[in-house]
């Protein structure tokens, strides 16, 4: 089974398996990543659920949609071109590392 290593903002770094397919920020809320709030519960509209995809691990995942690009302009920690909405990923089916920012609210 793959799993995501999430970077915390202290740079420690916590594994966790998933299934492929399964959502990320629910996996991050199930394994207690307290960075990631999800205040909205993944419907895209509060950004609490931030992270940094960077390469390789981005171009395993679609394309940032218009929702979540408008989101992401409203993120507590800085955007960058590896920012994602977590809520809007699902697991691909390797090893995944996601970096966690600073803050979320």
């Amino acid at each position: 089974m793959p799993s995501i290593t999430f970077v915390l903002p202290d740079g420690t770094e916590k594994s966790v398996e998933a299934d492929p397919g399964a959502n990320l920020m629910r996996t991050a809320l199930a394994a207690d990543i307290a960075s990631i709030v999800a205040e909205c519960g993944g419907a895209a509209m509060c950004a609490t659920c931030h992270v940094y995809v960077d390469e390789p691990y981005a171009a395993l995942f679609p394309p940032v949609g218009e929702v979540e690009d408008e989101m992401l302009d409203s993120a507590a920690e800085g955007r960058s071109t590896a920012s994602r909405l977590s809520c809007q990923l699902t697991m691909p089916d390797r090893n995944i590392t996601l970096r966690i920012p600073a803050s979320q609210q």
